[in-house]
């Protein structure tokens, strides 16, 4: 299935707006990506922040929903946590004041090469990118060189 900006689509998921959920977001981007992927720590990092922010943060944590996926395309993974809006508020990087709280922006600025947001109609959709290397070089990744796609069971060589 192909995404936004021509990216296939890994996984998506969708979750009800509950603290429990951001163990199964943990859980399913963890499932999704190959044991030890270099990646696999920071985004599954990031997408634990987005997930908490929605439901903290937006109407998906009074009864609603948020929604996670993962996308790839030409040497990046683009994670995606869309939540149901908060009122017009749109995210920010709240200034460092030594609180326990508000610091979920900045270990995602902190990780992802970029990231930012878009408005999808009320919903908010949170974004983060993350680069690697050359997929053709490192087939273990499970990324089949031709066009780059994560493949659940083994990497595929395709022709054409």
């Amino acid at each position: 299935m192909t995404g936004c900006g021509g990216q296939d689509v890994v996984g998506a998921i969708t979750l009800p707006g509950v603290r429990r959920s951001v163990r199964y977001a943990r859980l399913f981007l963890r499932d999704i990506l190959p044991p030890g992927h270099p990646l696999l720590d920071d985004l599954v990092t990031v997408g634990s922040e987005t997930v908490c922010n929605a439901i903290t943060h937006t109407a998906s944590g009074d009864g609603g929903r948020v929604t996670i996926s993962l996308l790839t395309g030409p040497g990046l993974y683009r994670l995606e946590v869309a939540d149901d809006g908060a009122d017009g508020k749109r995210p920010y990087v709240k200034a460092e004041c030594g609180d326990e709280s508000g610091r979920g922006l900045r270990v995602v600025e902190a990780l992802a090469e970029r990231w930012g947001f878009r408005v999808d109609g009320h919903r908010t959709v949170v974004w983060a990118e993350f680069g690697f290397g050359n997929s053709r070089e490192n087939s273990d990744r499970g990324l089949s060189p031709c066009p780059p796609r994560l493949v659940s069971t083994a990497c595929k060589e395709e022709n054409g």
